[in-house]
């Protein structure tokens, strides 16, 4: 678990050493030199820390500073003094946390040189810090980078299907007329683009990784990110189909909605057109003046009675023979 931002500015400090052992990096802040026999060493910074910025600038120049400190980004690879910056973003796994939040991770990443910074946590992250408490690192900054693209791809894959059965259950209901909640399709929808609003460019940046002129990244490190590359295609396309397919439910319901306010108003006007007539005859009989037909019969009210009934049975005949009801 990464400790408290106001304890300590880095998070995690190690040396991968050249045969394959993974030893901590003494001192606050940790120095960047890298001695020999190491193949590389990583440094998780937390943004959040007072000093981390500052200490960046006195480590780093400064359009990577810039980079590794901005506030909001966007994932992207860029190669810069014979290093890489790479932008990344992961699903928010954290607790009372929406994994459509995506968390980024920022790295400066050179031959021999990882400096990795965070403005929270992410699993992926952790997972690569508890291969390297195991001693079972990943051999060079290469594969560093390899991994935790793999890790981020793997933890995006469980929210993007749970997104999937969910589009699946709204559908079935939508197909067995059963109540489909304007709600649960909005947040849907919402979700959906948030995801692909940072899924696709991280495709696009982990290809572009794949195809830098690094020196320090083999072609056997190039296929592995290639693979992570395929899989967030993949991905991709799930979320582009479920957004298609969120929209067609979206006109469904509202087709639905419509075709029932429809009805209704045709009920209402029926309804409205059998008693209009009916009303018009009541009041004319009902006005208090001389000469009303019946007015000292008996019986007059029963026929008039039947006869308002012949004429809505009348009317509803004519209705359905329209087919308006």
């Amino acid at each position: 678990m990464d400790v408290e931002p106001s304890e300590q500015l880095a998070l995690y400090a190690c040396d991968v050493m050249s045969d394959g052992k993974v030893e901590t990096v003494p001192g606050e802040p940790p120095e960047t030199n890298v001695p020999s026999g190491v193949a590389y060493r990583w440094i998780h910074i937390d943004l959040n820390h007072s000093q981390a910025r500052s200490w960046i600038a006195s480590t780093c120049d400064q359009f990577v500073t810039e980079a590794l400190t901005r506030q909001d980004t966007r994932p992207r690879c860029t190669r810069h003094a014979g290093g890489l910056i790479l932008i990344l973003r992961g699903v928010n796994l954290n607790p009372d946390s929406d994994p459509e939040d995506m968390v980024s991770i920022r790295l400066w990443v050179t031959e021999n040189l990882i400096i990795s910074v965070r403005l929270r946590r992410l699993m992926a992250v952790v997972s690569l810090r508890d291969r390297m408490d195991a001693n079972d690192p990943p051999p060079t900054t290469a594969d560093f980078i390899s991994y935790l693209a793999a890790g981020l791809t793997e933890k995006m894959d469980p929210v993007i299907t749970s997104l999937t059965d969910k589009t699946d259950e709204l559908e079935d209901r939508s197909i067995e007329n059963q109540t489909v909640m304007r709600a649960d399709l909005s947040e849907l929808r919402r979700t959906t683009i948030i995801l692909r609003r940072y899924v696709a460019p991280q495709r696009d940046a982990l290809n572009r990784l794949s195809m830098e002129p690094v020196s320090f990244i083999t072609d056997e490190q190039r296929i592995a990110v290639r693979e992570t590359v395929d899989r967030i295609m993949r991905l991709v396309e799930e979320l582009e189909a479920l957004r298609e397919r969120s929209i067609v439910l979206y006109e469904q319901l509202s087709d639905k909605r419509a075709e029932e306010m429809n009805r209704n108003m045709l009920v209402l006007s029926v309804v409205a057109a059998v008693f209009l007539p009916l009303g018009f005859l009541t009041g004319l009989l009902g006005v208090n003046i001389g000469g009303i037909p019946g007015a000292n019969v008996p019986w007059a009210f029963g026929v008039f009675s039947v006869f308002l009934i012949l004429i809505s049975t009348a009317l509803l005949w004519y209705f359905r023979k329209l087919k308006w009801i």
